[in-house]
């Protein structure tokens, strides 16, 4: 199983997830706070994650055309809902629903 270590406000967090997982559904399942706004559509960016270390995967239509329209972004930076957890990651994570003081949103479909 791919080995996520993610960097939060509250601290990091290491553990194994599921391979083909969605990473936004396997840091919210191991206790990570993050915002994920659409439910998992590449329409909010609110998902949004540093790579720190490791392969994300390629990026699809939904992912680039939606970071496109966002200004001021680092290249290393991409939806969790997009992601499937296939290799280890360091991720940091950008949007936390507890810092924002908003609900985190509807949990994205498995599929």
């Amino acid at each position: 199983m791919p080995k996520i270590e993610a960097e939060t406000a509250n601290g990091p967090v290491a553990f194994e997830a599921p391979k083909g997982k969605k990473l936004v559904l396997a840091l919210e399942d191991e206790g990570i706070d993050i915002l994920h706004r659409c439910g998992g559509n590449a329409r909010c960016t609110t998902c949004r994650v540093e790579i720190l270390a490791g392969d994300p995967g390629e990026m699809g239509e939904l992912e680039r055309n939606r970071l496109a329209v966002e200004s001021e972004l680092a290249d290393n930076v991409r939806l969790s809902c997009q992601i499937l957890t296939n290799d280890d990651l360091k991720v940091q994570v950008l949007n936390q629903a507890s810092v924002r003081g908003m609900d985190a949103g509807p949990r994205p479909l498995e599929d």
